[in-house]
């Protein structure tokens, strides 16, 4: 099954409040950001990680050498639709930068250990993305 399929029937799934096949529920956001070129609202499903208050998403892109479609379309539009939890809300998505990236991806390391391959395979600064909750 393609990446494209696996997505719709994940984002079915997850809408419809149903077991997610192969993943864990609780785990997952669904992502809404504005396609660059497009201008069309694109959705992927994807893990996310607390940190305290913080909601964040990590564009690994399994290890590729090119930051995910989705990280390309916030760093054009930072406004996205977060559906989690069995909410939806509007938030801006914002990469973290310096001290805090450095100390948020060492903490990322020692809870997913498969960031390390990522990281090595991609040969790029993966980008960790906040999800902030518009007021």
């Amino acid at each position: 099954m393609g990446q494209r399929k696996t997505n719709r029937r994940v984002i079915e799934q997850f809408r419809a409040g149903e077991e997610v096949d192969g993943m864990h529920r609780e785990r997952l956001v669904l992502l809404t950001t504005t396609g660059r070129n497009s201008g069309k609202p694109r959705t992927v499903p994807m893990m996310f990680h607390r940190d305290g208050e913080r909601m964040l998403v990590v564009a690994s892109n399994v290890g590729a050498p090119k930051d995910p479609d989705w990280y390309q379309n916030l760093t054009a539009d930072s406004r996205v639709k977060v559906e989690v939890d069995g909410r939806a809300f509007e938030a801006e998505a914002l990469p973290l930068l310096g001290a805090d990236y450095v100390r948020t991806w060492t903490e990322l390391e020692k809870h997913y250990p498969f960031l390390v391959d990522h990281r090595e395979k991609a040969k790029r600064s993966i980008p960790i993305v906040e999800l902030s909750e518009e007021d």
